[in-house]
């Protein structure tokens, strides 16, 4: 009288693209060249980035790797629905950052320059499971963006004030 008990395994994708075709797959997608070359071209650097900015550094029409506004709006959306991407609003505007297989992470914002600069916190993980079990509330996650002034821009003002007086 044995049993199957054995549970069935399945393949984890170790990579953004191998993550991104087995999404297509699960909602019967292609994975055209369109969608292909933007995979690389995003996961080939790590920053920050808007849709806009990404168009403008794209080979443009004509071009070998050529990629329509629409498809790139289009395909980030699928980035972030396949988990490769997380989309968050700074300043009005939807920015990107890498998401499948980084590290929790939070950001300070430059309100000058408008960079984003990451950090990590053990001592902010631990005060949010803290408020969280004090609640009895199951955290699936959180974002926090510090706003402030970087200390280039800070070091910039002081040089300008000089000048002024």
């Amino acid at each position: 009288m044995s049993q199957d008990s054995h549970l069935h395994s399945s393949k984890i994708a170790p990579t953004p693209r191998e993550r991104f075709a087995e999404y297509l797959l699960q909602h019967g997608m292609r994975n055209t060249d369109q969608r292909r070359h933007l995979l690389e071209f995003v996961f080939s650097q790590h920053e920050h980035f808007n849709a806009e900015a990404l168009i403008g550094r794209l080979p443009r029409r004509g071009e070998r790797g050529h990629v329509s506004r629409p498809t790139v709006y289009r395909t980030l959306n699928e980035f972030v629905d396949a988990g490769l991407l997380r989309r968050f609003e700074l300043d009005g505007r939807a920015v990107y950052e890498h998401d499948y297989g980084y590290p929790q992470h939070d950001h300070l914002h430059c309100q000058r320059c408008q960079k984003l600069f990451e950090f990590e916190s053990q001592d902010l993980l631990s005060l949010r499971d803290r408020v969280a079990a004090r609640r009895r509330f199951r955290v699936l996650g959180h974002r926090l963006i510090i706003t402030g002034v970087c200390e280039a821009c800070q070091r910039s003002e002081r040089r300008r004030g000089r000048r002024a007086h």
